[in-house]
């Protein structure tokens, strides 16, 4: 059985494996994507508890689904979910806003998706450019006092702007990008994260499926894709030659490439938990496996020889 962990210094308690619920939807079979409310429920079945939205994925999709499948299911207080607010729609368009009457609105509207009476976690999904971070979080914490949050996060912040937001100690968890593509965190963030006992949740962890082994020099590449630096060469060949050299130690755990680079992220102090996302109940329950999966010293050694910590993907 996998043991639950305790995110820093709060309490709540959850497997490592969460549900990244961006891609929580409605079913389209050209992309592979099952109904969202089929892949949380195959997820639970399996000991997944943890589960992480925002008003931003499908603009409220998302927080519905699961709100709905929960509350169907009667499965509210077995799970620890987690969304974010910032985004705000004017004249058809989106902006960032961290003004507190406006984060309070935003925890009012997720409650209502979600149909519940308190949000386990909330998090500032971004920063915007005029709001003091620290007023921002000071509404969180106004809502936490009444119950309706249990623990406050910020993603996407500069330390600065974090050190801001955690003036009076309210940040509990931080959400930013990580992944052997991008190990800056460990640099900029680790030693704040450690010296407070904040909790860190990386996303993007398989840098749009280039870390789990989805791609090789025979993938046909969209023209979107094409676009994004880690598919432009030769950076896109030099991260699948460095990638199959970490697919030799799949034999050793008898388990695919994606879940040896979950388990990595793990063994990092203070990750917490990791939220991949899921399309379907098959992504879901490979990803959970990755929790059952203890690298050993001299498999981190090799892993960070292939990706070493300085390696940035040149944007």
């Amino acid at each position: 059985m996998v043991e639950k962990v305790r995110l820093g210094r709060t309490d709540l308690i959850v497997h490592p494996i969460g549900l990244g619920a961006n891609k929580i939807s409605a079913a389209d079979p050209d992309t592979h994507t099952e109904y969202g409310g089929d892949v949380i429920l195959a997820g639970i079945e399996n000991g997944m508890n943890f589960i992480d939205t925002a008003f931003i994925y499908g603009r409220g999709e998302s927080e519905t689904i699961i709100g709905k499948t929960l509350k169907e299911n009667q499965l509210r207080k077995e799970i620890v979910i987690a969304t974010k607010g910032a985004h705000q729609e004017v004249n058809g368009e989106i902006q960032l806003n961290n003004h507190p009457d406006f984060l309070t609105q935003q925890v009012e509207d997720s409650l209502s998706r979600l149909q519940t009476d308190y949000i386990d976690l909330y998090y500032i999904h971004f920063p915007d450019e005029d709001t003091p971070k620290a007023e921002a979080v000071g509404a969180l914490a106004r809502l936490k006092e009444q119950g309706k949050i249990r623990a406050i996060g910020v993603s996407n912040f500069s330390l600065e702007q974090l050190k801001e937001a955690n003036v009076d100690g309210h940040v509990d968890v931080v959400q930013d990008e990580y992944n052997l593509l991008n190990q800056s965190a460990e640099e900029n963030f680790f030693p704040y994260f450690k010296e407070k006992e904040i909790s860190f949740i990386p996303y993007f962890p398989f840098a749009s499926g280039l870390l789990a082994g989805k791609y090789d020099q025979d993938t046909h590449l969209s023209d979107r894709q094409k676009q994004r630096p880690q598919f432009q060469e030769p950076t896109y060949s030099d991260i699948l030659n460095r990638m199959d050299k970490l697919k030799t130690l799949e034999k050793k755990y008898d388990t695919g490439i994606q879940n040896i680079v979950l388990a990595y992220y793990l063994s990092q102090e203070p990750v917490n938990a990791v939220i991949p996302g899921a399309r379907n109940r098959q992504q879901m329950l490979e990803n959970l496996h990755a929790a059952t999966i203890q690298l050993d010293s001299e498999d981190r050694a090799f892993i960070e020889s292939v990706f070493p910590k300085d390696y940035r993907l040149n944007k």
